[in-house]
């Protein structure tokens, strides 16, 4: 009984939910593209503020609004009146979050943003109440009823105001092109970041850590080079430093297995037809490469067909990129 009991009342919170939002899709208007306008020709920063549980919403927006590329930030209504009206620029924007629209807190606020001419955007249950009135532009983000049984709890209300903040936030996404490559720039740490913003020079090892011999050098001299290198092949060059060939530990066991003697030059070996990328190739499309070609080291030459550096799948799952 009790397991079936929880089960229902998930189920039926999630339907209800589900269905104040949906309920929202026809008020998205000439409004709703108002404030996106508004937004758009913002030359400061948006201002998220709320109380409560629309507070805690309104920070959310802030950080979605921030993330993909509209300055943003939270501050609380109730300190507002306290000095933090002075985080607020004359420049700024300011979405303010309350679902009765009735709120002590957000109503300290008005007067000084009208006196400062700053546009308000209002996300509120009730089309009638004072912040609706007051703001630039209201959306309205009414339900029946919340899901909580007594009707009391913000659940629906704050889903509602939630699922209107990603709208604008994806809206504005839209309006300004915004790309995978913006995101990854305030991304950095996330798996998306990595592969849009590391490039092969930030991987790569480079001067002495390459494993490299001449052209005039033995399998001897590659086998020990390899060894101390620990990246799984060894590139030759020649005098001007440019890469003639690579020789990898495939090629040494196809070597010893031809039994060839040690102290033959490693030109006569060598592969000379061989993958190489450049240090501002992506690590991504490097590793999707070395996947293609099934190799698991890398080597990196400058326009000039020179030399400049190394790695390999190790290296490429130690930043994360694998």
């Amino acid at each position: 009984m009790f397991v079936t009991k929880c089960i229902e009342s998930g189920k039926r919170v999630l339907k209800e939910e589900a269905h104040a939002i949906l309920n929202l899709v026809d008020t998205i208007d000439e409004d709703f593209a108002n404030a996106i306008s508004i937004i758009l020709n913002c030359k400061g920063k948006v201002v998220l503020t709320g109380v409560g549980k629309s507070g805690h919403i309104a920070t959310k927006i802030a950080s979605t609004l921030a993330s993909t590329g509209t300055q943003s930030f939270f501050v609380q209504a109730g300190e507002a009146a306290h000095g933090d009206l002075g985080m607020i620029g004359q420049n700024d924007v300011v979405i303010a979050i309350s679902n009765s629209g009735e709120g002590n807190e957000l109503k300290i606020m008005i007067p000084n943003l009208r006196r400062r001419e700053i546009p308000l955007i209002s996300i509120t249950g009730n089309k009638e109440s004072s912040l609706a009135k007051a703001s630039n532009v209201a959306l309205i983000a009414h339900v029946d009823k919340e899901a909580c049984p007594l009707n009391l709890a913000p659940t629906s209300s704050s889903t509602a105001e939630l699922a209107l903040g990603d709208a604008i936030a994806i809206a504005l996404v839209e309006a300004k092109g915004f790309s995978e490559k913006d995101f990854a720039l305030y991304h950095p740490g996330g798996a998306l970041g990595r592969r849009l913003l590391v490039h092969c020079k930030d991987i790569m090892h480079k001067d002495m850590e390459i494993p490299m011999i001449h052209a005039d050098e033995s399998i001897e001299k590659a086998i020990f080079e390899m060894t101390k290198k620990s990246l799984g092949m060894v590139c030759i060059v020649d005098k001007e430093n440019k890469a003639l060939g690579i020789f990898t530990d495939g090629d040494l066991r196809r070597t010893l297995g031809q039994k060839k003697d040690l102290d033959t030059l490693i030109t006569d070996v060598m592969t000379t037809t061989f993958t190489y990328v450049s240090e501002l190739t992506l690590a991504a499309d490097a590793l999707t490469l070395m996947q293609k070609k099934k190799i698991t080291s890398m080597v990196v030459l400058n326009d000039n067909k020179e030399l400049v550096g190394a790695f390999n799948m190790h290296d490429l799952l130690k930043a994360g990129i694998v």
